[in-house]
């Protein structure tokens, strides 16, 4: 595992989402770490310089969250706050609910704490979508998508930070129909880069997935059906220490993910909270923002 760290002190483990790597923290690491805390943002499984294994199973859940607990072990540490965004926030709460003893505290940005539904979520993904593209659905497969990302991975990237950040307009994610759509059909090329996005941090996001391709990171999506099953023991359980929601008030996440699916399920959540401005790269898009109401929550620990 490759990461990313800075300063000293208590530990708090930055886990990144789809398609990013430990970059999309660059904003938060010496904030951080400036404020007392050792900050450590892992490329996780399958991205950047951390292992990509073979098999599809081997990134699901328990590895997932089984990689946090090696990375804290080999810190030396028995518990620390962990903050997540987008799969990253996913992965996070489920540590959450399946090793309490080792989270001191845990922030979901994008993606709220989702309880284990009735039916496997592809499922509830078809009856959501019907005869609409929904991209989890298209991820499903091994290859189209794999394929198609890795063509051209900058300009793949570009869309992808861009359609779903603030900076688009309304209308930038299409809505077409399932057949015949792949996943950058429905997303808009950008005019320009959004601002908070350089040349310079969209060369380095795509030089590394030109390296490792996207099989790895789609790998994720693959097993959503198996951590369902896995997740039956600990589907009732609720997330007992403090927690954060950060999410951008443009986020098109928070559409089939929206954050009152918290609600009753969080015993300790000190903030539910919207930024304007920001969709989904909020971390990213609004890090002043973001960075403040992390500090206020560390702060209150």
């Amino acid at each position: 595992m490759h990461v990313a760290e800075a300063g000293e002190g208590p530990p708090v483990i930055l886990c990144h989402g789809f398609p990013e790597l430990w970059y999309s923290w660059r904003h938060q690491l010496p904030v951080l770490a400036e404020a007392g805390h050792h900050a450590v943002a892992p490329d996780q499984r399958g991205y950047g310089r951390t292992t990509a294994p073979s098999a599809i199973t081997d990134y699901d859940i328990e590895h997932l969250t089984g990689d946090l607990l090696g990375l804290l072990d080999a810190l030396g540490e028995e518990q620390a706050v962990f903050v997540g965004h987008d799969w990253g926030a996913i992965v996070v709460w489920a540590l959450a609910v399946m090793s309490p003893e080792r989270v001191r505290a845990v922030a979901g940005l994008s993606v709220p704490f989702v309880p284990r539904g009735p039916l496997p979520p592809t499922q509830l993904f078809q009856a959501l979508s019907g005869e609409n593209f929904f991209y989890i659905l298209y991820f499903q497969q091994v290859g189209p998508a794999d394929e198609e990302l890795a063509r051209d991975p900058r300009a793949a990237l570009a869309k992808v930070f861009y359609s779903v950040s603030a900076f688009a307009p309304p209308g930038a994610v299409r809505r077409l129909p399932r057949e015949g759509t792949a996943y950058l059909d429905i997303l808009s090329d950008p005019p320009e880069l959004p601002g908070w996005l350089s040349e310079e941090d969209l060369d380095l996001y795509a030089s590394e997935f030109a390296r490792t391709g996207f099989t790895g990171p789609l790998n994720w999506y693959r097993n959503f059906d198996r951590n369902w099953e896995l997740m039956e023991p600990v589907g009732s359980r609720t997330v007992t220490m403090p927690a954060l929601y950060i999410a951008g008030e443009a986020d098109p996440v928070s559409r089939f993910a929206p954050p009152e699916l918290m609600d009753g399920w969080a015993d300790d959540l000190r903030g539910k909270i919207l930024l304007p401005d920001a969709g989904h790269w909020v971390q990213q898009e609004q890090p002043e923002q973001v960075n403040r109401h992390l500090l206020e929550f560390l702060w209150g620990l």
